[in-house]
C-alpha cells in the first residue's frame, strides 16, 4: 500500500527525515542523515526508517 508523504514533504523539503515503523510518524530529522540519526537515537528510536525528502518535486510523463 503507498503512503501519502504530501504532509511530510512540505513541512521537511530537502531535509533527512527518520521515520517511525508507521512510515508517517517522524521521530528525527536534520540537514544530515547524521543529524537525524542522532535526533531519532534522542527519541528512543534505533532503528528508523530514512528517507531524504527532495528539494521540488519533478514530475516525469513520456517514455523511453
Amino acid at each position: 500500500m503507498s503512503k501519502d508523504w504530501s504532509k511530510l514533504y512540505k513541512k521537511y523539503k530537502g531535509l533527512w527525515v527518520a521515520l517511525a515503523d508507521d512510515e508517517q510518524t517522524v521521530v528525527g530529522s536534520g540537514k544530515t542523515l547524521k543529524e537525524a540519526i542522532r535526533e531519532a537515537e534522542e527519541n528512543g528510536y534505533n532503528s528508523p526508517i530514512f528517507s531524504r525528502m527532495p528539494e521540488n518535486l519533478n514530475a516525469y510523463v513520456g517514455s523511453l
